[in-house]
């Protein structure tokens, strides 16, 4: 209960009701004892939540109280219990939109990869299909359809030789390192990129590139780190090109050093602007500090993942003449990046996760350097059992590097992503219980506080690249394991610190809102032709407005991205107040705010078609014979393998017209050059309508 001093003339609760003490009817140590305590201690627990309706329960009493005969105390304690209120709801609201953002994010994200493993699938089936019809699956053939793929996928020249020493960069040759690379090399190469002084000279990066290949062939396929000499080591997540979070935390937890190591858990490049400084950066300090850095492969060190998510755009902008020289040297270094790394034999460090089947012994003994990209998995000469082997070995990579925990028992296939598994807690501790493991760290997933315990602390997911979205969209972090008790540390950071400060909370939370609103809009577009023909089939009345019920479902049909739509509907439509039924033409408006980042993702046909050497590959690829002529039915008989992967597959019919339309001189046969030609008219009408929808919405 709460009293005063005697004679003090204040108010006092006893038994629940309200007394003046004896004495001085004033209320002048109101101020020194109820204003002063109760506003400024009680309120304050109050708005931070620490106060309990037990302990509010007097104050509570007098809620409804007529103003006039309350006390200031008590008003004060009913304007905190408002406020706090109000506070609550706002942060639910924030929260919700918070939430449904990430969701968003998240979901396009995953969509991409699972793309990008759909195309695999494609070309890995055309390939199956070439061995199986042409009757003589000799190692010229096998040779050929290897350099084939090698067409279709690599950005790289066919041309040999070194990088061209004579091309300098646009302003000045850079900093000038001396091999092989100390302390001081890494403090300028630190100063060059930090203050975006002048670009390295491309034989300095072709030097990083070329040793750092040589020092990690010598490495196993499981690095073996230690704490012994150090009495710590530093875990890093993924950077994604995020030079300036790299930069935080050298800043914070010091360079690496045989007394400071650090294990780089994958994803260096793609996304972020700076992937190549951030891949050479930690090169060169794996070099200069030996048994400082190790450096594990994620799924984004594959040169099929950098066409698309903009590693090798990057690189062919900031080294025109040189980039195809230096894709092919890049290429090499992940070809010999280690699997995983193992500290003092009680910690498993791997970039996504495990399976359960996944085995450490399988896994040591591979040859990691064939898997060029795990998206293109080696084709082997010789009988299929040898295939065979080589598919499990293909699963054991590609679960490692693709795969996510999930809190429920079991292990299925991630379908999300379109490959690798999600495992249980039971598969965790079945692989640690078989290995003589404590824990596994992994990264692979942006988490909001930059990581995230799972699996009874089985299961630690490490992220290091903030504002990975957008900014003020997660916090970066890392994870310090210390003595030989390996104690976790875990350590928060946001880079760009000077921007985000002047954001308030709501203005992050719509910054990032909007820009997902924007990524969502671009994805939908690309659907635009099934929705809009899926929403025209349920307006029965042709009224241009169906339920809101039937608009979510087309919408989750259509577009597979499993997000909460009756949710983002306002958002994304209008809704008559009347019929309760979505106007559904305004799925396809386009978003209002520009401000956020720019979408740099790409749909499969625009991975497929981008350039011509990929065109040229896909009609070898066709043209079984070699005869430098697709026939109908070979167009047929590729076109029934394609439809297992598209969404509406053709029938013969439609194969047979559309064979006819790539003939464009009637002659029975398609060449190469008609085949280059309906592509191009194909992409070039598809633009044309757009831009004619776009401009029939704005009028």
């Amino acid at each position: 209960m709460f009293s005063l001093a005697e004679g003090c003339g204040c108010v006092s609760f006893r038994g629940g009701r309200r007394a003046r003490s004896m004495g001085d009817d004033s209320s002048s140590c109101r101020s020194s004892e109820i204003e002063q305590e109760v506003p400024k201690k009680l309120s304050k627990r109050l708005l931070n939540g620490e106060c309990t309706m037990k302990a509010l329960a007097p104050f509570l009493k007098f809620w409804k109280r007529d103003t006039v005969s309350m006390t200031k105390a008590e008003r004060t304690m009913k304007a905190a219990i408002l406020i706090q209120q109000w506070y609550r709801r706002y942060l639910a609201r924030m929260e919700v939109r918070r939430r449904y953002t990430w969701t968003i994010f998240q979901s396009i994200e995953y969509a991409g990869e699972q793309d990008q493993v759909k195309l695999y699938n494609f070309f890995n089936a055309l390939l199956s299909h070439m061995r199986e019809t042409s009757g003589r699956p000799s190692s010229e053939r096998t040779s050929r359809t290897a350099s084939v793929m090698e067409q279709v996928f690599s950005e790289e020249s066919d041309e040999g030789g070194g990088v061209d020493e004579t091309a300098l960069p646009k302003h000045s040759r850079g900093p000038d390192l001396e091999f092989p690379l100390q302390r001081k090399d890494i403090d300028l190469l630190i100063e060059a990129f930090r203050k975006k002084k002048h670009r390295l000279h491309p034989k300095q990066v072709a030097q990083i590139l070329k040793e750092a290949s040589q020092m990690l062939k010598r490495l196993p396929n499981i690095n073996v780190a230690t704490t012994s000499i150090s009495s710590q080591i530093t875990i890093c997540g993924d950077l994604h090109g995020k030079l300036d979070d790299l930069l935080v935390i050298f800043h914070k937890n010091g360079l690496p050093s045989p007394e400071n190591p650090y294990i780089f858990n994958g994803d260096f490049v793609d996304r972020g602007k700076k992937g190549l400084e951030v891949f050479l950066l930690l090169l060169a300090c794996m070099l200069a500090f030996p048994g400082g850095v190790y450096l594990n492969r994620g799924n984004h060190e594959d040169l099929i993942m950098n066409s698309r998510y903009g590693f090798i755009r990057e690189v062919q902008q900031k080294y025109r003449h040189n980039a195809e020289r230096l894709l092919k040297l890049i290429e090499n270094v992940y070809r010999w990046l280690p699997l995983g790394t193992i500290i003092n034999n009680r910690v498993f460090v791997v970039h996504g996760g495990i399976s359960d089947t996944t085995d450490l012994d399988m896994v040591r003994s591979l040859e990691r350097d064939k898997y060029v990209s795990l998206l293109r998995p080696p084709v082997n000469e010789g009988a299929s059992p040898a295939e065979v082997i080589d598919k499990v070995e293909w699963k054991q990579v590609f679960d490692i590097l693709w795969s996510d925990p999930q809190s429920i028992s079991g292990c299925v296939a991630n379908a999300l992503r379109g490959a690798g598994t999600y495992f249980g807690p039971d598969v965790t501790a079945t692989f640690l219980s078989k290995n003589k493991l404590s824990f596994i760290v992994r990264s692979h997933e942006c988490k909001p506080g930059g990581y995230e315990i799972l699996h009874n602390g089985n299961v630690i997911t490490i992220f290091s690249a903030s504002n990975y979205y957008e900014l003020g969209s997660n916090k970066g972090a890392y994870l310090k394991l210390c003595g030989n008790s390996l104690d976790r540390q875990f350590v928060q950071y946001t880079a760009a610190v000077s921007r985000t400060r002047r954001l308030t909370f709501r203005q992050r939370v719509g910054l990032v809102e909007s820009s997902a609103m924007r990524e969502l809009h671009s994805h939908i577009m690309t659907a635009r032709r099934t929705l809009e023909a899926t929403f025209r089939s349920m307006d029965l009345d042709q009224s241009g407005f169906i339920s809101i019920s039937d608009w979510c479902y087309a919408m989750e049909e259509t577009t597979h991205l499993g997000l909460p739509w009756r949710m983002l509907k306002d958002k994304l439509v209008r809704t008559d107040p009347e019929t309760r039924r979505v106007r559904y033409m305004d799925t396809f408006d386009v978003p209002t705010n520009k401000v956020g980042r720019k979408s740099d993702a790409q749909t499969v046909v625009e991975t497929l078609y981008k350039n011509k050497r990929s065109l040229e590959a896909i009609f070898k690829i066709l043209d079984k014979d070699n005869s430098g002529y697709i026939t109908l039915e070979e167009f047929s008989e590729a076109c029934q393998l394609l439809g297992k992967y598209m969404p509406n597959p053709m029938t013969q019919e439609q194969l047979v017209d559309i064979c006819r339309l790539m003939d464009i001189n009637k002659d029975g046969l398609v060449d190469l050059n008609e085949f280059l030609e309906s592509f191009r008219l194909a992409e070039k009408s598809l633009h044309e309508d757009e831009n004619t929808l776009a401009e029939l919405q704005a009028t």
